[in-house]
């Protein structure tokens, strides 16, 4: 896999010119994993109770709560158009109790982590999550949060250097 084909190289707009070329060549193993991860939670073979364009829009959001425009609009191009609205930050779910209780949980868990309790988890159940889709869920969470982090530290090494 090339590096500089990659999810989180391209969102931080470091190319294979760039002084961290070397560094991130260096890295090969650590970004083909970052991509895999990025493959098996955005587009899973078996994505459970949280369809593909769903996992996007989520991640759209997540995105979007960190305000990380260019990994937003990566996650818009991987979304159906019936889960717009779901990335929309504005959006609370409607009168859809699951949408409702899986919004409230992401936001929570992007925005302020900290105060994520059991009761929250028991939320999702009460909704009608099956555990397995609480578990696929927070990893998205995890890994987008992740991915933001990273692509931030590329953009950062990528001005001093």
């Amino acid at each position: 896999m090339d590096i500089f084909d990659t999810v989180v190289v391209r969102a931080a707009g470091v190319s294979s010119t760039s002084p961290l070329a070397g560094a991130l060549a260096g890295r090969a193993d650590l970004m083909d994993l970052t991509e895999n991860s990025h493959e098996a939670s955005l587009r899973p073979n078996r994505p459970g109770g949280l369809s593909h364009s769903e996992r996007a829009a989520l991640a759209c959001r997540i995105a979007k709560l960190n305000d990380e425009q260019v990994l937003a609009a990566h996650y818009e191009s991987l979304m159906d158009a019936d889960n717009r609205e779901l990335a929309e930050t504005g959006f609370t779910g409607g009168d859809d109790s699951r949408l409702k209780a899986m919004i409230r949980h992401t936001d929570l868990v992007t925005v302020d982590p900290k105060s994520a309790v059991a009761g929250d988890i028991f939320a999702l159940q009460a909704a009608g999550l099956e555990d397995a889709d609480i578990v696929r869920l927070s990893q998205l969470i995890a890994f987008v949060s992740y991915q933001i982090r990273v692509v931030a530290g590329l953009r950062l090494m990528a001005e001093v250097a």
